[in-house]
Parts: structure tokens; C-alpha cells; sequence
């Protein structure tokens, strides 16, 4: 399971997280997603730690704690919902009489 952290200063690094979260327990992983676009961090973060237990000290410590001047949003990381498959998202596109030709019929007149 990992740790969700919101409302992080845009200013932030990966070091300083892990430094915070050290005094929990053991600090497994950090991911900080960066905007493709920026390369501006996206104001949240991941933690994984050890164990389930320093996760939750973490938690009730960290969640509504001022750091770096913003108020932090701490709980458990949700599961990233399904997107339900395909990459184009709508699949076949054909309908009842297309015969699947860009306007050309194969059949003589």
C-alpha cells in the first residue's frame, strides 16, 4: 500500500518528502509526478514504507500538518480506478450498413 500526500508546495523534492516521512519509519519509495508540459512538480505525491504500521503514524501525524507553508493532505493512496480497457476508448466505430470503404463499392453497375 502506499501513502498519498496533496496540497504539496510546487517547489518541493523528492529528498524533502523522504526526509519528513524518515521520522515515521523506513521510506521504501517516493514517486512525484511532474507536469509533462512544465516539468513543474504536480503539487502531490506517493510514499511506500515499510510497513503498514509506520504508514499509518505517518498518516496521523502528517494529514492537515502545515510544511512549507500549505496545509498537507495525507490518507492511504487509493487504487487507480480501471479505465475500462482500449486506448481509443469508444471501439468499433462501424455501423449497420458500412461497407467499410472510404465511398469506393467494390460492386459493378
Amino acid at each position: 500500500m502506499s501513502i498519498y500526500v496533496g496540497n504539496l508546495s510546487y517547489e518541493v523534492q523528492e529528498d524533502d518528502i523522504r526526509r519528513v516521512f524518515n521520522e515515521y519509519g523506513t521510506v521504501k519509495r517516493v514517486q512525484l509526478p511532474v507536469d509533462r508540459e512544465t516539468g513543474r512538480v504536480r503539487g502531490f505525491a506517493f510514499v511506500e514504507m515499510d510497513s503498514e504500521a509506520e504508514e499509518t503514524a505517518a498518516i496521523e501525524a502528517l494529514d492537515g500538518a502545515e510544511w512549507m507553508g500549505r496545509n498537507l493532505k495525507v490518507n492511504k493512496a487509493k487504487p487507480k480506478p480501471d479505465s475500462g480497457g482500449g486506448s481509443f476508448g469508444g471501439g468499433g466505430r462501424r455501423g449497420g450498413n458500412n461497407s467499410g470503404g472510404g465511398g469506393y463499392s467494390s460492386r459493378r453497375y
